[in-house]
């Protein structure tokens, strides 16, 4: 797994062999951030990854310079990786929670200006995501919730939704309070 762009750029993080995350592919990861580049202001982002897996998301928003990342993980194995790779940084940043992602969602009382999860694609309630994150005060006003999901989902009609991607066989759908410029 490599970092695209920002202070760490090029650098290269072993993942095991034995994770079970589906780490976003390089091609679909340089695209959302194309896109992200030109809405937001990353110095002044706080930013939350829900089932930071590899934490690859977390690392590209790092090294783009966020304010605050918090990277929620369950997994131990994953868990693991991810404070080996904050250990080689040493960015005070990032923060890390291992933590169930539904409980953490029920139990948190920040909020944040971008919102990323990219859970499982088989899991079994991944279409109740957006509701629980979008229903509560996570996100801050005019803030962005990215939900990373499979061909198979469709959020369209959903009252906050923004736009949807998708770069192969990775869907990104945005949700917000109002389309960003």
């Amino acid at each position: 797994m490599r970092v695209i762009s920002g202070k760490y750029k090029g650098r290269h993080f072993d993942v095991p062999r034995n994770f079970k995350a589906r780490p976003t592919t390089d091609f679909a990861k340089e695209n959302l951030f194309n896109i992200l580049n030109n809405i937001m202001d990353f110095e002044e982002t706080s930013a939350l990854d829900l089932f930071a897996g590899t934490g690859s998301i977390s690392l590209e928003l790092l090294s783009r310079g966020c304010a605050q990342v918090t990277s929620v993980e369950m997994d131990q194995l994953h868990f693991t990786h991810l404070k080996k790779c904050a250990a080689t940084l040493a960015d005070s940043n990032w923060r890390m929670v291992r933590d169930d992602v539904f409980r953490f969602i029920r139990r948190c009382s920040s909020s944040y200006d971008l919102i990323f999860a990219d859970p499982p694609y088989a899991l079994k309630e991944l279409k109740e995501i957006p509701d629980l994150i979008l229903s509560g005060n996570m996100l801050k006003e005019n803030g962005i919730f990215i939900f990373e999901h499979g061909k198979d989902y469709d959020f369209s009609e959903h009252p906050m939704f923004q736009r949807h991607v998708a770069y192969g066989s990775v869907n990104f759908t945005f949700f917000g309070a109002k389309e960003q410029e």
